[in-house]
């Protein structure tokens, strides 16, 4: 972290007496910090004690009254490598998503030229609530990252989800984001990604929710950590570019298969976070299928298993991570997902798990390898998700 620019964030809330920690844990590290605090903030911690242990003054207002100085959030904007909100209230994320430039830290968020963190911090009724899941959502849809709040002792004395991340958790996030490299450079790397869609006649199709949200995230850890990417992706409404990305855009499981033979030889490594459709019809109707009957019955026939055609063909030198998305019994599925298909490790998430799986902008994910270690993460957004699958491959030996 040495010579790294961290701006931190402080709004009003009592988790704000954790700050002092995160701070001396940057400085610790090599860091330059400065801090920006909400008036409300000033209330839960001294502006002396931040600029004291920061080793720089405290941004609070646009401008001093005493002296006239003019602090420039703009300035702010362009110094930092990256921007952290700690804690971040259920206020100021109302005020993010929907573009209020009411204090200083707002105006420097909107004119922010890195990448934006947020530590959530609220009572567990706050958390819980449809309006700041929907905020949170909206706020990673527009690429601030999140580092989801911990279940424990509130300040109400409830105990429960909104609790602030540790300073620890919050550094090492930051720390893992900044000291990324080119770690990944030579390898080329095969992704696919999203839903397929099976035609049953002109203008309907069997599919599923799948978004592609986590595959699309694993290629761009991917490609920033210097890999050459080749993306297969069914419909979905992501849009990445990269100068070491091929992205080739399918519709069913048939044309996925096709393009996975056809670029499998070359690669080192093979991601398939797609949730590809195990069947499809026999046939497709030519004209659109008129509603006459009470029933309809479709006859279908079993695509080809991408994942394990991958698996069973790959070479000692090629590593093979597949997905498992589970309803019950998410591990025992896997594992023997795992071992029938020949792969190197898989990703378990379930649909038992609050904000795991299809659409959401966070994920709880596991990984099986296949020397039965099993290693459990906790509720994170995709993106971070996306750089610790992309950090474990990284580190894994077959």
């Amino acid at each position: 972290m040495k010579n790294k620019r961290v701006l931190l964030g402080i709004t009003g809330g009592i988790a704000a007496y954790k700050i002092t920690s995160l701070i001396r844990l940057l400085i610790k590290s090599g860091a330059e910090v400065k801090c920006i605090m909400t008036p409300a903030s000033c209330d839960f911690i001294s502006p002396l004690t931040i600029a004291t242990l920061s080793k720089n003054p405290v941004g609070i207002d646009f401008w001093n009254k005493q002296d006239g100085t003019w602090k420039n959030h703009v300035e702010y904007g362009l110094w930092a490598d990256i921007f952290i909100v700690a804690p971040l209230t259920a206020n100021t994320l109302a005020k993010m998503v929907n573009g209020i430039c009411d204090n200083l830290l707002l105006a420097t968020y909107l004119s922010m030229k890195c990448p934006t963190f947020v530590a959530p911090a609220m009572d567990l009724d706050m958390y819980a609530h449809p309006t700041t899941k929907r905020n949170l959502a909206l706020l990673t849809r527009d690429n601030v990252m999140i580092i989801p709040a911990e279940n424990g002792e509130l300040a109400s004395g409830l105990s429960g989800d909104g609790r602030m991340s540790e300073p620890e958790t919050i550094f090492d996030t930051v720390h893992f984001f900044l000291t990324e490299s080119e770690d990944l450079k030579g390898e080329k790397i095969l992704i696919t990604a999203g839903p397929t869609y099976e035609a049953i006649d002109p203008v309907r199709f069997i599919g599923n929710h799948s978004t592609g949200k986590m595959g699309f995230a694993i290629a761009e850890n991917c490609l920033k950590r210097g890999a050459e990417v080749i993306l297969i992706s069914g419909p979905s409404k992501i849009e990445i570019q990269h100068t070491n990305l091929t992205h080739f855009k399918i519709q069913t499981a048939q044309e996925m298969l096709e393009q996975v033979q056809a670029n499998w030889g070359e690669m080192s490594v093979g991601i398939f976070a797609a949730a590809v459709a195990d069947y499809r019809p026999v046939s497709i109707e030519k004209q659109k299928i008129k509603k006459n009957d009470d029933y309809l019955t479709l006859e279908l026939v079993k695509n080809t298993d991408i994942l394990a055609w991958a698996g069973s063909v790959k070479s000692n030198q090629q590593k093979v991570i597949g997905f498992a998305l589970e309803t019950n019994n998410a591990f025992e599925n896997a594992t023997v997902k795992l071992k029938k298909k020949n792969l190197d490790f898989i990703i378990v998430n379930t649909l038992e798990d609050e904000g795991a799986g299809f659409g959401h902008e966070t994920n709880k994910i596991s990984i099986i390898d296949n020397h039965n270690k099993i290693t459990k993460f906790e509720l994170m957004s995709k993106k971070i998700a996306a750089k610790q699958i992309v950090d474990y491959l990284k580190n894994f030996k077959k």
